[in-house]
């Protein structure tokens, strides 16, 4: 009975030493020694987001839909320029270019572009093409689009974020060259 209660004594001993927070391996404080880096930095982007002006319910009534696009940079120090927001509709012809000049996002800074209510000319298979750039390479912006709409005390909202699908490159780096024409190939 004694050597099982000196068993038992030591088995707690431990079991307290491994729950006891001051003796976990770690702690709050910083530290020093560790180098942040960006996650997945890139130099530029464009991007696919797709949209709504209405979704459809009922027997197939539309139901209209405020268009917010939203681009954040998400950079902690460096600001980016967005070159260019071109708005599509269904049938993937542009609708609209919302930018004149590049507009420079300053670090964590946004810009919006609404696309109204009424404004049915996208239709529901609306889309953005956005294309931004960087002087150095950056995080990437979170770029999405947010629809909203209320009628009496019924509302919707939804987002869709953007899909990477061109990638800016420095001169400098390897980039893949485009395919070969016919004509240059040798058969």
């Amino acid at each position: 009975m004694i050597v099982y209660a000196i068993y038992l004594d030591g088995r707690v001993d431990a079991v307290q030493k491994i729950s006891s927070p001051t003796d976990l391996e770690g702690d709050d404080r910083p530290r020093s020694d560790l180098y942040h880096l960006d996650a997945n930095p890139v130099e530029g982007q464009t991007v696919y987001v797709p949209a709504y002006s209405h979704v459809y319910h009922g027997a197939g009534a539309p139901y209209l839909l405020t268009i917010t696009l939203s681009v954040r940079n998400t950079s902690l120090d460096s600001e980016i320029s967005v070159t260019s927001v071109r708005y599509f509709n269904t049938e993937g012809r542009e609708v609209k270019s919302y930018l004149d000049k590049p507009v420079r996002l300053p670090a964590l800074g946004t810009t919006e572009v609404v696309v109204d209510r009424d404004d049915t000319s996208g239709g529901s298979g609306a889309n953005f093409l956005v294309e931004w750039h960087a002087a150095r390479p950056v995080t990437e912006p979170i770029i999405e689009a947010v629809m909203i709409s209320t009628n009496a005390q019924q509302g919707i909202s939804f987002a869709r974020r953007g899909s990477v699908i061109k990638v800016a490159v420095s001169q400098g780096e390897a980039a893949p060259q485009p395919p070969a024409e016919a004509s240059e190939r040798s058969d």
